[in-house]
């Protein structure tokens, strides 16, 4: 619109048309404007209502260079807008549903659940709802897996890198079950409000490794519940269990000793400084933990410094992907022996070391394998360490109280003492020796009598007439020890 057009109307004081343009205010009006501390975009409808004295009907621009009230505007349109209505609506869907858990059969509360393999798991599904539901399904999988996964940095050149990533798994268990199945017409399920129960249970594999937990991988079971509801999403729920391998001890393999020895050279700048020898040994293989482990060990120092004996229980985890291994090493427990000086011997004699709580060893997994063993080691000056290693199995069984041999062979053959019974408990006293040398009859009646004299009185072998032997005459008696102990007796060797 040209100037003239907007003169003439100001002249007759009617207002321009409707569908005219805004007449743009001078920059006067916006200096002015950011005077009095307004907003540019204002200026339009106070200029226009100052001039034609009605206000334009102008929805305010959103604020420039503030994003956070631009999000805040958006929201608040939202809300206001249609879908306020279905927001609200699942809401009070999602309220229905109070609890949604699952528990195991034989825990309280949180506490954590142990089973074996080969053992049943049984446990129940539990729904709370606050008004009646509709509920499509409710599925349920129980899953088991050992799995590993590591990066290394690799170098193709000067200026080239890259990661290579490993990663492994085996899968121990894998059950499905349906707990809640839709009806066959298509239909949806409804649960009135209150505490509804699906009991489970299913049978774990008779191989399955021990729950563990390490840096680059881990072994875990869990039960995993799935409620499917109409015009909602997937609930999901999840309940872990642990499951320990036993691994008894009392066998041969883990009953026998370990002993070993080293010996090192002590060098420093090229000047040799002596011998160190270890010589150690325990009288098992397989423990438990809480126990304690008694080492006997003899250290010489043959060098012209002070060395340190130390005893440490290792745990080595390894773990398997692609053919490639990777390795973390951690100390359990230690002990720290008193300083050795030159030219001087120390010697354990069953020198103990518990056994903290640990998780037993994994070894027949195929990408996951905890191993432990006891190290020996001597802190040597200027040069490096004296290490001796002895294998070591973390069991669940401990120790029977005459080990697994003596109970094995006890179980397998049993003697019949019924035979002892028939021997008076007060034996009569014996004759004279005299009497029992001198006489013939007496030597006669030394001799075991037939078979056919005894009748059924005894049931054992023949040679067993133990009766008889009571008039035999007793040793001599003497304060004196015939054979004493020799002092020029070499002591026994730790490792025999």
């Amino acid at each position: 619109m040209s100037r003239g057009k907007l003169g003439s109307h100001a002249g007759t004081g009617h207002a321009p048309p409707r569908d005219d343009p805004l007449p743009r205010p001078p920059r006067e009006a916006h200096a002015a404007g950011r005077r009095l501390g307004g907003a540019p975009h204002m200026l339009p409808a106070l200029f226009c209502r100052a001039r034609w004295g009605r206000p334009v009907p102008s929805r305010p621009a959103p604020p420039r260079g503030r994003p956070r009230a631009r999000r805040a505007l958006k929201a608040g349109r939202a809300a206001a807008g249609p879908g306020c209505a279905t927001g609200r609506a699942l809401a009070m869907i999602f309220d229905r549903l109070k609890r949604f858990f699952i528990a195991l059969d034989g825990t309280e509360g949180d506490a954590p659940t142990a089973f074996s393999p080969g053992q049943a798991v049984s446990g129940r599904v539990v729904l709370e709802l606050a008004a009646a539901a509709r509920l499509g399904a409710l599925r349920l999988r129980a899953m088991g897996a050992a799995r590993v996964h590591w990066t290394e940095s690799r170098s193709a050149g000067s200026s080239t890198a890259y990661t290579q990533s490993y990663s492994d798994q085996v899968e121990f268990l894998s059950h499905r079950d349906t707990l809640l199945a839709p009806p066959d017409n298509g239909e949806v399920t409804v649960l009135q409000a209150g505490r509804h129960e699906f009991p489970f249970t299913f049978q774990l594999p008779e191989t399955l490794a021990t729950s563990f937990e390490g840096k680059h991988g881990s072994v875990r079971y869990w039960v995993k519940a799935k409620l499917h509801r109409p015009w909602s999403t997937v609930k999901k729920v999840k309940k872990e269990f642990t499951v320990i391998e036993p691994i008894d001890i009392n066998t041969p393999a883990l009953l026998a000793p370990q002993a070993g020895a080293k010996e090192k050279l002590a060098r420093a700048w090229y000047c040799n400084r002596g011998q160190v020898s270890v010589t150690a040994k325990i009288d098992r293989k397989g423990y438990t933990p809480g126990e304690v482990i008694p080492i006997f060990a003899e250290i010489d120092n043959c060098t012209s410094r002070a060395v340190v004996p130390k005893a440490a229980i290792i745990q080595t985890q390894t773990f398997i992907a692609r053919g490639t291994k990777k390795q973390k090493k951690s100390v359990v427990t230690s002990i720290v022996g008193d300083p050795i000086a030159a030219g001087k011997r120390e010697v354990w004699h069953g020198r103990a070391l518990k056994i903290p709580p640990v998780g037993p060893s994994i070894l027949q997994c195929r990408v996951i394998q905890v191993e432990y063993s006891l190290k020996v080691c001597v802190d040597i000056p200027g040069t490096s360490k004296l290490l001796l290693e002895l294998p070591l199995v973390i069991g669940t069984i401990p120790l029977h109280p005459f080990g697994s041999r003596t109970s094995s062979v006890s179980s397998q053959y049993s003697v019949n003492l019924d035979w002892l019974s028939t021997i008076p408990e007060q034996p009569e006293a014996p004759p004279e020796y005299s009497a029992v040398v001198s006489s013939p009859e007496a030597e006669q009646s030394l001799a075991p009598p037939c078979r056919s004299e005894l009748g059924s009185i005894l049931e054992g072998p023949f040679f067993a007439y133990i009766q008889e032997f009571r008039f035999r005459p007793p040793p001599l008696y003497s304060e004196i020890d015939p054979n004493p102990p020799s002092d020029n007796i070499r002591p026994r060797c730790m490792t025999c």
